[in-house]
């Protein structure tokens, strides 16, 4: 008896190990994929204990929905991790993408 409970409990020992990265991309929306890889740059091993914790909750069922660039980057200041992102200002104008370097000298 003893010998067919311990049978029932070894496929449950022999799940394969979740992926956070996975789960994640699930619920980031926007430019939050960008805003974590830019912050696994300046903060590796931060960032991957968050990533494993996220999605931890996330299997818990206490995080759920998107999480935009702007919710993601401002949870990590509030955590202290402070880092900058490539930001590009673009301008359409006829039709066509402009940067706004290219704006403001008043190049076609």
């Amino acid at each position: 008896m003893l010998l067919s409970q311990n049978k029932q409990t070894e496929p449950d020992a022999k799940q394969e190990p979740i992926d956070p990265r996975k789960i994640l991309s699930k619920i980031l929306t926007g430019r939050a994929p960008e805003v974590l890889e830019t912050a696994r740059r300046y903060y590796p091993a931060e960032i991957s204990e968050l990533e494993a914790r996220l999605a931890q909750a996330v299997i818990a069922g206490g995080l759920s929905g998107p999480i935009t660039g702007e919710e993601l980057y401002s949870f990590l200041r509030r955590l202290g991790l402070v880092f900058s992102l490539d930001i590009k200002i673009r301008v359409r104008e006829g039709g066509k993408l402009k940067s706004l370097e290219e704006k403001l000298r008043g190049k076609d």
